[in-house]
C-alpha cells in the first residue's frame, strides 16, 4: 500500500495517543554545548532514552496494535539489524504474542542480548538486512504468520512519524527551520517529514547516511532502489539494502530535501562529542545526526534545528573501539 506523505501524517496523528499509552514520549532539549560549536539553536529528540533504547519502538508498537490477539498469539516475524526486533520484542511483551526475528549474523551483541531476554526466535543469516527482509516475508507467508517489516509499511511508518508528533507539541509553537534525520530503509524520516512538512511548511529535510553504506541516498540520487557495494559502518542501525518497492522510496524522494554522507571518523567524533559534553550514551546512528550538522554547520548557522537522536543501543566493544 502506497500512502501520501498528507496520508501518513493523518495516520501518525492518529496513531499517537495509542502509542502514549504503552510508550512514554521522549525528552526534547537543546545541546548547549553543541549549539555554541555550530553556531546554531539544536533541540535534540531523545530518542535513544526510549523504552528499548530506539524509535523503532514506535513503529513495530503501532503494527502490532492494528493485529488482532490470534495474529499475535499465532506468531510475528520480522527482519532487522537490531533495533527494530527489540521494538518488536517490547510489543510483543506489552500486548501479547510470539515472534521470529531474522538477524544478521554480525549483529550488536547487546542487541542480540536483549532480544533474548524478550523471549524472541533468532535465526542469523547474512549480514544484508537486502537479503533478510525476503527470507523473512517468505517464511512468513509460507507458515500462514503476520509479517513485521522494519520499515516498508504505512503503519511503521506513521508510528515513526509519532516522534514528529511530539516534536511539535514539545515545540509549543516556538519556530523550527531544519531536522536532521539518520536514514537506513527510511521509515523514520518518512514519517517525521511527512508530519513535520505537514504543519511546517517551510522546514528542510536532511538525510544523513553514512558514506560506507547510503543505499537510500544512492537509490534516489539513481531515481530508483539500487544496490550499494556496502562496507561495514559504525552507524549498524542504518545498515543494509532498501527492499525493492519499498514505500519509503517516493517519500525519501519527495520529502528529503538534502542528503548528508558521513565519513566514519565523523561518526565517531558525533559520539565523542554527545559523551563529552551532554554525558548521553548513544549509538553510531544517532551520532551520525550530530556528524550531519556539523557538515552543514555553514547553512544551519543561526537556525533553530531539531535533531533526532535515534537510539543509543550500543555494545562496550563498539564503544570502545569507537572511542580510541
Amino acid at each position: 500500500m502506497t500512502l501520501s506523505p498528507a496520508e501518513i501524517a493523518e495516520r501518525s496523528e492518529a496513531v499517537a495517543p495509542r502509542l502514549r499509552e504503552h510508550l512514554p514520549p521522549t525528552p526534547f532539549v537543546r545541546y548547549d554545548a553543541f549549539s555554541d560549536e555550530v553556531g546554531a539553536h539544536v533541540l535534540v529528540k531523545s530518542e535513544h532514552l526510549q523504552r528499548t533504547g530506539s524509535f523503532k519502538a514506535r513503529g513495530s508498537m503501532a503494527k502490532i496494535l492494528t493485529l488482532t490477539d490470534e495474529q499475535r498469539a499465532a506468531g510475528v516475524v520480522t527482519a532487522s539489524t537490531g533495533n527494530h526486533g527489540l521494538g518488536v520484542g517490547n510489543a510483543l511483551a506489552t500486548l501479547g504474542g510470539h515472534g521470529i526475528v531474522y538477524l544478521p549474523e554480525n549483529a550488536s551483541p547487546s542487541k542480540v542480548a536483549a532480544l533474548r531476554r524478550f523471549g524472541l526466535e533468532i535465526r542469523a543469516e547474512g549480514n544484508d538486512s537486502g537479503v533478510l527482509e525476503p527470507k523473512a516475508r517468505a517464511y512468513a507467508a509460507e507458515h500462514d504468520l503476520t509479517y513485521v517489516p522494519p520499515y516498508n509499511d504505512p503503519d511503521v511508518v506513521a508510528g515513526q512519524g509519532t516522534v514528529a508528533v511530539e516534536i511539535l507539541e514539545q515545540l509549543a509553537g516556538e519556530p523550527l527551520d531544519a531536522v536532521v534525520v539518520a536514514v537506513g530503509g527510511g521509515g523514520l524520516i518518512s514519517g517525521i517529514a511527512s508530519v513535520l512538512k505537514k504543519h511546517l511548511p517551510e522546514i528542510r529535510v536532511y538525510g544523513a547516511s553514512p558514506v560506507r553504506d547510503d543505499a537510500m541516498a544512492a537509490s534516489v540520487r539513481a531515481g530508483e532502489i539500487v544496490l550499494v557495494d556496502a562496507q561495514s559502518t559504525l552507524s549498524d542501525g542504518t545498515a543494509g539494502s532498501v527492499e525493492p518497492g519499498s514505500i519509503t522510496f517516493d517519500l525519501c524522494r519527495e520529502l528529503v530535501d538534502e542528503w548528508v554522507l558521513v565519513s566514519e571518523d565523523a561518526i565517531s567524533a558525533g559520539l565523542r562529542m554527545v559523551i563529552d559534553t551532554e554525558h548521553q550514551l548513544i549509538e553510531g546512528s544517532a551520532a551520525m545526526a550530530f556528524a550531519a550538522v556539523r557538515e552543514r554547520r555553514a547553512e544551519l548557522a543561526g537556525k533553530r534545528v531539531a535533531v533526532v537522536s535515534c537510539g543509543g543501543n550500543i555494545s562496550s566493544k563498539t564503544l570502545a573501539a569507537a572511542l580510541a
